[in-house]
């Protein structure tokens, strides 16, 4: 298994100068771009806000149900709401989703493309098609992911906001003062070199596992899983290296 995992880490590291060469026509990896930021953000939009929705609902709800008793302000909630969304949940939670949502569709668009061995008469026509499959793909989702992260923040500010004061939880002017309280805007860059990061991982392994996979349907649904659950692992590891490093 360690042998198996290195062997393809090697061949992923080996894999990326192919992948940044540049364009032999711009024209067309700006449009194939166009339509990856379009099919990323759009198309993810309405799972991101729900999913962002409920999470500030739930994270609200349990952070009063803990506080509750105690002598912290109630205004405390919303500051934890925020700064918890803006640190972690927005850009983690957000990018796991997609790589369960982009991911997998990238790994399965570019494995039937080598199934179907369009990948194989592209590269007889001089196409780099290591470039031009997969660059737009990791560009776009660069550009476009930490704006769905932010939406994603927004909408969770907002679902703790609408689960917590029509309730009675506590008052809007409390949750509000929240918010506003020992705001410090370098939560916002982490939270986007997070989404950065992510959006990268997500892309990439998910291209890889779909741009080389060998078989027929059954190799190519074990693939698109691959895709998922090494880029969710790759992730969380991710995550973890860019809180140590960025908090010290």
């Amino acid at each position: 298994m360690v042998k198996n995992l290195l062997f393809h880490f090697g061949s992923f590291v080996e894999w990326q100068p192919q992948i940044y060469k540049k364009p032999e026509n711009w024209r067309m990896y700006y449009q194939e771009t166009i339509r990856q930021m379009y099919d990323i953000g759009i198309g993810s939009l309405p799972i991101v806000i729900l999913i962002s929705l409920f999470i500030g609902a739930v994270t609200a709800v349990q952070f009063y149900y803990q506080m509750s008793g105690t002598l912290i302000p109630p205004f405390y909630i919303g500051y934890i709401v925020r700064d918890m969304t803006i640190i972690e949940l927005a850009p983690t939670i957000t990018c796991l989703v997609l790589a369960g949502k982009v991911g997998s569709n990238m790994a399965a668009e570019l494995g039937g493309m080598r199934q179907k061995e369009h990948i194989d008469a592209m590269e007889i026509m001089g196409v780099n098609t290591s470039a031009y499959l997969v660059m737009p793909k990791v560009v776009a989702a660069i550009l476009v992911i930490p704006i769905l992260v932010c939406v994603a923040a927004l909408v969770s500010i907002l679902g703790a906001y609408i689960a917590a004061v029509p309730t009675g939880l506590f008052t809007g002017a409390d949750y509000i003062k929240g918010i506003r309280s020992f705001f410090v805007p370098y939560n916002v860059f982490m939270m986007f070199v997070k989404s950065v990061v992510f959006a990268y991982i997500l892309t990439s392994v998910s291209c890889y596992q779909g741009y080389f996979v060998k078989g027929g349907s059954i190799e190519l649904g074990e693939a698109s899983t691959r895709a998922v659950v090494y880029s969710d692992i790759l992730i969380l590891l991710a995550d973890y290296v860019i809180a140590i490093i960025l908090t010290a």
